[in-house]
């Protein structure tokens, strides 16, 4: 059976310092290779870094990499996931406050609400436009883009590495 290769990205949106060692422990123990992670301050809050990490691999390495740091106290961070062949693609969003969020997202990273998880927030509503909203609200992820969105635009100066040019 052919194992399909896909691509993706971590951020870590902030993390002690004293955190980084053992992150890219975790990080080269899930892709079994070294990593060399240039950390830098990030401006959102004091006293943390950020990083980024291009990877490829099987899929199924994105949610390997979001479980190696899950829980960490005081560690942000998100997982990307390019679709492929067979397998959709996916985000995890990960804050100490919120925990872990995990959406399937197209092939412009666009989050996919599946039908059953809609129909959830109709039957859970049961008619109350502000419940099914706040239903819909957790589906698409909402608190964590809200608490993440200030680490994203901190990096905005950072460096980029594209993984591909599309057109």
């Amino acid at each position: 059976m052919k194992v399909e290769t896909t691509r993706g990205v971590l951020y870590v949106h902030s993390a002690p310092a004293v955190m980084c060692p053992h992150i890219e422990s975790s990080i080269a123990g899930v892709m079994d290779q070294r990593t060399d992670l240039q950390w830098t301050a990030q401006p959102a809050a004091p006293n943390v870094l950020r990083t980024e990490y291009a990877w490829r691999g099987p899929a199924g390495t994105g949610a390997r990499l979001a479980s190696a740091l899950r829980g960490w106290a005081n560690v942000r961070y998100e997982v990307t996931e390019e679709p492929s062949a067979g397998v959709d693609g996916s985000r995890w969003s990960h804050t100490p406050e919120l925990g872990i969020f995990h959406a399937v997202t197209d092939v412009h990273g666009n989050i996919m609400v599946s039908e059953d998880r809609i129909r959830y927030a109709y039957e859970t509503g049961k008619g109350v436009p502000a419940a099914v909203y706040h239903e819909l609200s957790l589906a698409l992820g909402e608190a964590w883009d809200e608490e993440l969105e200030p680490f994203r635009h901190a990096a905005a100066g950072a460096n980029v590495r594209w993984l591909h040019h599309v057109g």
